[in-house]
């Protein structure tokens, strides 16, 4: 099967309420969460307690061989997109066929109590609305989706009862209503369904909450000619977690919490300060907050190609030129007021590529 072929980092990552399917929907509601609770202490210091998670994707893998170097690799990485343009080359004298494959991050059911952000919610297999071209041309793949409750396959389980296999799908919920008792009992035991009681008005109701994970991969057979280079762009929406306000330079911060930002995004006492300064009281009435975004992209896995990247080029967008960015990679450029590059040759990478960006928000007296 392609899961065996393709082992990739997969974390489960809880969803988010309907109503926070989009960052900007967090922000939304998270700011005026921060601006209610401002104004109920009498004090603009007050923390939003709103957070969203992110949920961590990479590139393509391959199968492995030794004979396809990656001869580039350009990465390009922003809150809006990520896209990446690799040139693989076939060293050896011979056309080499081998799978592709795109592992889509592990995804959970929708969770009032947790939440990530899905780019696409509308698309509960193609969530991350992901595009691949080789030689400029679209690709065309397959598709495998599994999906797994305390670690075991329940996927044809669910088809034999109609119900969807990935927890995103809209469909998901009246499904699961629409099983018999039985069904629903024998769900239960196995892990892949809760039940929740609640009272909306109309006296006590029942619903009925997904509680697998799925597992999808993209899949095609590429053929790599003997002797010659190949092109292969990929790109997609990236799922940004994110706060309503940075503890980075507030006071409350605790040298655990300052000690946990530097180690993921290797924030610098500089942006500290800065940070710090830019959390204040306007003039014209009014406080600067920052607002925090991260994203994750996956480096450490997928290399079944032959050797190192031979040149690697990263480049980060932070959007805006008030916006801090930090991130842990040696050799960094700031090329813009809004961009970082990094470059190296033969390159392995060591971690992933973890991205912070704070950005400033006035918020009303």
């Amino acid at each position: 099967m392609i899961e065996k072929k393709f082992e990739q980092h997969r974390q489960v990552f809880k969803a988010a309420p309907r109503e926070c399917r989009g960052l900007a929907d967090l922000y939304r509601l998270a700011l005026a969460g921060a601006a209610m609770a401002a104004a109920l202490t009498g004090s603009h210091s007050a923390r939003a307690n709103d957070s969203v998670a992110h949920i961590a994707a990479g590139g393509l893998v391959l199968a492995r061989t030794d004979a396809i170097e990656l001869q580039s690799e350009d990465l390009f990485v922003s809150a809006s997109e990520i896209r990446v343009r690799y040139r693989f080359h076939n060293r050896t004298g011979a056309d080499v066929t081998t799978l592709v494959a795109f592992p889509m991050p592990e995804v959970s059911a929708v969770s009032e109590e947790n939440n990530f952000v899905v780019p696409e919610p509308d698309d509960a297999t193609n969530f991350l609305g992901f595009e691949t071209t080789v030689a400029g041309a679209p690709v065309r793949m397959q598709m495998e989706q599994k999906a797994y409750a305390v670690g075991i396959d329940r996927t044809q389980l669910l088809v034999e009862a109609g119900v969807p296999i990935s927890p995103l799908d809209r469909d998901v919920a009246a499904r699961l209503a629409r099983l018999t008792p039985s069904q629903q009992a024998a769900f239960k035991q196995m892990g892949l369904i809760a039940f929740e009681d609640f009272d909306a008005g109309r006296g006590m109701e029942r619903t009925v909450r997904p509680l697998w994970s799925v597992r999808t991969t993209y899949y095609w057979s590429q053929t790599f000619p003997a002797n010659q280079d190949l092109y292969v762009e990929h790109r997609y929406k990236p799922s940004v977690g994110g706060a309503a306000q940075t503890m980075i330079g507030a006071e409350y911060a605790s040298s655990d919490d300052v000690e946990t930002y530097r180690k993921r995004y290797c924030i610098s006492d500089r942006m500290i300060r800065d940070a710090k300064a830019m959390q204040k009281k306007r003039p014209g009435g009014g406080t600067t907050i920052l607002s925090e975004q991260n994203l994750e992209y996956i480096l450490t896995t997928g290399a079944n190609w032959s050797g190192a990247i031979r040149e690697f080029k990263l480049t980060v967008d932070g959007g805006a030129p008030e916006n801090l960015v930090s991130f842990c990679m040696d050799g960094i450029r700031k090329v813009s007021s809004t961009r970082y590059e990094v470059t190296a040759q033969d390159f392995w990478p060591r971690r992933n590529l973890e991205i912070l960006i704070l950005k400033p928000i006035v918020l009303p007296e």
